[in-house]
């Protein structure tokens, strides 16, 4: 049992050198926190950072009494730091949002209405604040993940997002499957509610995206879901005499 149990939300926030961006997180995950509508912490997760990211986030949690970090001996990728939050989170519910803080921690208190009634509430970005080009490749990448997957997720790519923990650790995740949470959800037999959220563009450090890990990866990873559908266990116990 970790410090996490005694929250009814852990916001996970995945860094991979965002040291640019260590004093808007702070200031800004700061002052969510104390007007969370559920007793909410943050859990950064370092992933193999190359900068200073790892020292100011160690810094950051030591000033607040709610936020907590671990930290990958070398680079993963973002599916694997989401997976390590998750895995790590004992709070009933685990939230994610990215470290650009191009979503607003605040628009948390729009999900969390829903996250009792709905195993996945996820925002769609309103007024979307990318360049043309970025918004042409999501706009792609959904509509070919929508035809592959059956789910009806607008937005997937949005980092916002807040799942019931129990039906997020039986979620199974590899590389890129971070762009398919609702249909794994689905698989789960899960309800998924979407919620426009506000969006805005990055103001430090660089995009980690591109046109390979944004379009061409994504839609290898189609085909990866559509082989693993139909194999994947999605089991329920009935009794059980375990204490």
């Amino acid at each position: 049992m970790n410090a996490t149990f005694q929250y009814e939300l852990t916001i996970i926030v995945p860094i991979y050198n965002e040291e640019d961006n260590a004093r808007a997180l702070e200031q800004r995950l700061g002052d969510y926190l104390p007007t969370a509508t559920r007793p909410a912490c943050v859990l950064f997760v370092n992933d193999g950072s190359k900068d200073s990211s790892e020292r100011l986030i160690a810094e950051i949690c030591s000033r607040h009494q709610d936020m907590f970090y671990i930290s990958f001996e070398k680079n993963c990728g973002l599916s694997a730091a989401i997976k390590a939050g998750i895995d790590a989170a004992e709070s009933p519910l685990v939230g994610y949002i990215d470290a650009d803080l191009q979503t607003a921690p605040e628009d948390f208190n729009l999900l969390l209405p829903y996250a009792d009634e709905y195993e996945l509430v996820m925002g769609i970005r309103a007024n979307r604040k990318d360049s043309g080009f970025k918004k042409i490749q999501s706009r792609i990448a959904n509509s070919f993940r929508r035809f592959m997957t059956g789910d009806d997720a607008v937005d997937t790519g949005c980092p916002l997002k807040i799942l019931h923990t129990d039906v997020a650790k039986r979620i199974p995740m590899f590389t890129g499957m971070h762009r398919f949470l609702p249909a794994l959800v689905g698989l789960q037999e899960g309800k998924v509610k979407q919620v426009p959220v506000r969006h805005f563009p990055r103001t430090a450090g660089v995009s980690k995206f591109s046109l390979r890990n944004r379009l061409i990866g994504p839609t290898m990873d189609c085909f990866a879901f559509r082989w693993m559908r139909p194999r994947w266990y999605n089991y329920r116990i009935g009794k059980t005499n375990l204490k």
